[in-house]
């Protein structure tokens, strides 16, 4: 489970907090500040195990539908342009 999280899934976001993360603990190392590498730590922890400020997937809807157990029948009607 961990080494998919590592990974997969890895989007524009993902990225962007990954580099984010990467240059704020280069400049904190740099400037000895405690803040910014405390920022960069969450930012590269976010990256790391592609959460967000909402956790694991609360804020997105559910790519599929709970109701797997009623199958119907679908109809298809072929249309013709004149």
């Amino acid at each position: 489970m961990i080494k998919q999280t590592l990974f997969t899934g890895w989007h524009f976001m993902r990225w962007l907090r990954l580099g984010l993360g990467g240059l704020m603990a280069i400049q904190a190392v740099q400037n000895h500040d405690t803040l910014s590498g405390l920022i960069a730590a969450f930012f590269l922890f976010q990256a790391v195990t592609n959460t967000g400020c909402c956790s694991v997937n609360s804020c997105t809807a559910p790519a599929t539908k709970n109701n797997a157990d009623k199958i119907e029948d679908v109809e298809f009607e072929e249309v013709k342009t004149k």
